[in-house]
């Protein structure tokens, strides 16, 4: 599949939002720990991703109901969502000036059509020295789930399964979806909102 940049601008991909706020002292504490200078534009983009991936618990996984959102709030509490977890991926690795942007599956919830389906989110980030986006999802592995750092190969947390009217969307957004972004303000039980209120379709 082809990716397709939602602004052709990459400092879009760059910006400081509301939810991806890496001048947050805990950001940028976690920067100093995880980042030095000596490291390639690749290392840091590993380095994050793995952190996060590994890290920064996902919330369904470990049956919690906290809900988090910001970036800060994820890293604080280190647990989160799909979505939350990306906001935290976007925040490291901007800080870092590697553009990073967001993109979006449709996927079934749980294992059957029947019990509904879902917006999942992961990252997309531009590396200038290959000169191309590469996706990564940061969601966090565990049984039937392995999802790596990966320049050529794309390896995921999840392929759509057509058959099954999952997809995947091409667009990489500059900002978090506002549908994502919404959940997770409206709702204070993350089990709950997990298993009846996630988005459906962008």
């Amino acid at each position: 599949m082809e990716l397709i940049p939602e602004s052709t601008n990459l400092m879009d991909y760059l910006e400081e939002l509301d939810v991806v706020n890496f001048s947050y002292y805990l950001i940028q504490k976690k920067m100093n720990e995880l980042f030095h200078e000596g490291q390639s534009e690749m290392e840091k983009a590993k380095i994050a991703f793995e952190f996060v991936r590994d890290e920064i618990s996902h919330s369904w996984d470990i049956q919690s109901t906290r809900v988090t959102c910001k970036a800060s709030e994820v890293l604080y509490y280190k647990e989160g969502i799909c979505y939350a977890k990306s906001n935290l991926l976007a925040a490291l690795l901007r800080s870092q000036g590697i553009p990073t942007g967001f993109c979006y599956q449709r996927l079934m919830l749980f294992d059957t059509p029947e019990k509904g389906y879902c917006i999942h989110a992961l990252n997309a980030i531009f590396l200038k020295t290959l000169n191309k986006w590469i996706r990564l999802d940061a969601r966090g592995n565990k049984k039937g789930i392995d999802a790596q750092f990966s320049i050529d190969e794309e390896k995921l947390a999840f392929t759509p399964q057509k058959e099954f009217d999952e997809r995947d969307y091409p667009i990489i957004y500059a900002k978090p979806h506002p549908k994502t972004i919404a959940v997770l303000e409206e709702h204070t039980d993350a089990l709950e909102m997990y298993k009846n209120h996630l988005p459906e379709y962008l």
